[in-house]
């Protein structure tokens, strides 16, 4: 009996150690991989090396994606990564890109060019609500896909007609969102140098009026959007550390309590600890965090209160 008992407690203790096991083999696995940049679309991905071939940034190479083999440039140099920063299946880097193989994509970057100013000229003829962005071919020249941006959906289906009876293939007319279009287009950014979204972001986060308010900035279209007329992704960047140290500050216009008697918060610098407050016998004075007393309930009611003016503005959150 006791032998029988050993044995499922054995096995009982061999089943709670395969979790941790596997997690602990999932978390210390790594794979050999490329960031490869793609020319239209500006997207970047990681792709396994499977070979000793040295890829240096810039090198050209062919890829195998989810619509067969394309050509990319290396932007990250090959390096090992562990498998919980990536997202698998991976595909493969087939190999760095020949001379034949360059020659074929600069032509068919020259045919898709032409074939953008065809497709511009049917838009208009079909009185269509829609612009053209950009155009390119699959590497194995089986497909043309147009990128274009537009309000709302359109019917386009007289327009692929054409186009598929101009060029004689399948045609693809893919609807992209403005900050995809400022991705695509390129721009310099008001900080002077070129738009985030073109040199590393891969991923569109969301970005809210409040996250611009939390950080002090000036509640103006013209201040707080980007290229792409929604608001500037890097306002995202920061927004945390602000978010954490405004859990501990009043609101802007709640009443507060100074050794120099009750006063109303006219603004504050919670990354470096302090505020502005309107004592109405004194008039503005700073004053430390530590130095006042707020109602917290109160203070967060009003932090997450929305204004008729960001209301106005909510527009800019729009992807």
């Amino acid at each position: 009996m006791k032998k029988d008992v050993d044995v499922k407690n054995k096995k009982i203790n061999s089943e709670e150690t395969k979790p941790s096991e596997a997690k602990e083999e999932h978390e210390k696995k790594t794979y050999k991989v490329l960031g490869v940049i793609f020319e239209v679309t500006k997207k970047r991905y990681y792709f396994e090396v499977t070979d000793n071939t040295e890829y240096k940034k810039g090198d050209k190479v062919v890829v195998d994606t989810a619509r067969g083999r394309e050509l990319g440039a290396v932007y990250a140099e090959a390096r090992e990564l562990p498998e919980k920063e990536l997202v698998l299946p991976l595909k493969p880097v087939i190999k760095k890109a020949s001379e034949e193989e360059l020659e074929r994509y600069n032509n068919l970057r020259d045919e898709s060019e032409a074939a953008y100013l065809v497709c511009k000229v049917k838009i208009a003829e079909h009185k269509l609500p829609m612009k053209i962005v950009a155009s390119e071919f699959t590497f194995d020249k089986s497909k043309l896909i147009f990128y274009f941006t537009a309000e709302g959906r359109i019917d386009f289906r007289e327009l692929v007609k054409d186009l598929a009876t101009i060029f004689k293939l399948r045609i693809e007319l893919r609807q992209i969102g403005v900050r995809d279009e400022a991705r695509i287009l390129g721009s310099i950014g008001i900080c002077g140098k070129e738009l985030c979204c073109r040199t590393f972001i891969n991923k569109f986060d969301s970005v809210s009026i409040k996250m611009a308010r939390d950080q002090g900035l000036v509640i103006n279209p013209s201040k707080i959007s980007g290229a792409c007329g929604r608001l500037l992704c890097c306002i995202k960047y920061e927004h945390s550390q602000y978010a954490d140290a405004l859990k501990s500050f009043p609101a802007v216009n709640q009443t507060v309590g100074t050794e120099d008697g009750d006063g109303r918060v006219v603004g504050v610098n919670p990354l470096n600890g302090y505020l502005y407050v309107d004592i109405p016998t004194k008039g503005m004075m700073r004053k430390d965090l530590v130095d006042i007393k707020f109602n917290k309930r109160e203070a967060r009611k009003l932090q997450n209160k929305t204004s008729a003016e960001e209301r106005k503005l909510k527009g800019l959150e729009k992807e």
